[in-house]
């Protein structure tokens, strides 16, 4: 017996026949798939998350949430982003090139403001928890990332695009080359201040996507 069956009249019309088992088939496995979402909503739903937002650079307050399911997805896509690039994870001064580390910046920082824009104003309005991870990424880009990005990065941009151009027929290595940065010393200061306050944001961040 055809679970579903195709075929045209004398006119050339089409005709679509479903079976009553195909609908019953349908209609079972939407079922199990309702139960599998309230399931996964109700181990999320209800277990509190506690943020320190002096942590992550976010003033001297404790940011209390209870994520939903919806939220969690927020928080995966957030920790992914922040888990694959040299702002999540601890920075290596002594090999990686701080040109390629402002470039993931700023990428994190549009890919996070994109992120945050398709999230539906309907769920931020209905949801506290989501206002509040909404809020939290919001801070992170201005209080956290901005700052820093804002005092260095084109000055460093800028010295450093002028100096490799000098040593275009020198063997002298990117790493080399941006220990000689005037104001290297306090440039990675403040880099590993705003690298170790966000290693804690994406912490958070898996805490929250996988209810732990």
């Amino acid at each position: 017996m055809d679970l579903i069956n195709v075929s045209t009249n004398d006119a050339y019309d089409l005709q679509i026949f479903i079976n009553k088992y195909t609908i019953a088939l349908f209609l079972l496995g939407y079922f199990i798939y309702t139960i599998y979402i309230m399931c996964i909503n109700k181990s999320i739903t209800g277990k509190s998350f506690e943020i320190d937002g002096a942590e992550i650079g976010l003033r001297d307050q404790k940011i209390k949430l209870k994520p939903n399911y919806e939220d969690a997805q927020i928080a995966y896509k957030l920790w992914v982003e922040l888990s694959t690039r040299k702002i999540g994870i601890p920075i290596d001064f002594e090999n990686d090139v701080i040109f390629d580390i402002y470039n993931s910046w700023y990428e994190f920082f549009k890919i996070t403001r994109e992120l945050i824009k398709t999230i539906p104003i309907s769920k931020i309005k209905k949801h506290d928890s989501t206002a509040t991870l909404v809020n939290i990424a919001i801070d992170v880009l201005n209080e956290g990332l901005r700052p820093h990005l804002t005092l260095w990065q084109a000055k460093y941009r800028r010295w450093y695009l002028i100096e490799s151009k000098k040593e275009e027929t020198s063997s002298i290595s990117p790493q080399e080359l941006q220990r000689r940065f005037p104001e290297y010393d306090l440039l990675i200061r403040d880099m590993k201040d705003v690298n170790q306050k966000l290693i804690i944001y994406r912490k958070r961040l898996k805490e929250i996507a996988f209810n732990k």
